[in-house]
């Protein structure tokens, strides 16, 4: 008796020894996988702050006198590359939004200037900063549903026990940045 009470005390010991293991590899994962979304994100506001010189540049060459709008935009970009990388998705994503904002009022130069809008380079620069938002907006959504799991994960049982001991906390959403 004192035999098979030790068996089942032993296999029960080495069943939640596995079940930590299968918990604290899957969060771990599941936390990396946010690292990488986020990541993403980067790479694609990188990708369009890359853009914004040439840009500023192109319409600057057309509107001299529109100094305010390409400052501010000036300004947004370094804004946001100040904002990429950190840990903070809310400044990143407020950061976006401002971006954005002057981003409009710079493509708007376009309608004022009708030799702007038939520059080729305007053109190929404003065709890149849609593929670029697109990319973008795909790569929100994957940060989010990265995000959506983990967090899943961690209020869920037997998950939320195994969650400390990962070192694995909730995350925050990003929320897409809305124009003023």
């Amino acid at each position: 008796m004192v035999r098979f009470l030790l068996i089942v005390v032993l296999a029960i010991a080495v069943a939640v020894l596995i079940g930590l293991v299968v918990g604290y590899n899957k969060l771990k994962t599941a936390d990396v996988r946010v690292a990488e979304a986020l990541s993403g994100i980067d790479v694609e506001l990188t990708r369009r702050a890359a853009l914004i010189p040439s840009l500023v540049h192109t319409v600057g060459s057309f509107a001299t006198h529109e100094k305010a709008i390409l400052d501010h935009v000036t300004d947004a970009r370094a804004a946001l590359d100040a904002a990429t990388g950190g840990q903070s998705v809310a400044r990143r994503s407020a950061a976006e939004g401002e971006l954005d904002s002057a981003l409009g009022r710079l493509l708007a130069l376009g309608q004022s200037y009708p030799q702007l809008n038939s520059s080729n380079n305007f053109l190929n620069l404003q065709q890149n900063l849609t593929d670029t938002e697109n990319k973008l907006a795909f790569a929100r959504q994957y940060y989010n549903d990265a995000v959506a799991g983990v967090n899943r994960l961690i209020t869920t049982m037997p998950w939320m026990f195994v969650a400390p001991i990962a070192g694995v906390t909730e995350r925050e959403f990003y929320q897409t940045p809305r124009l003023p």
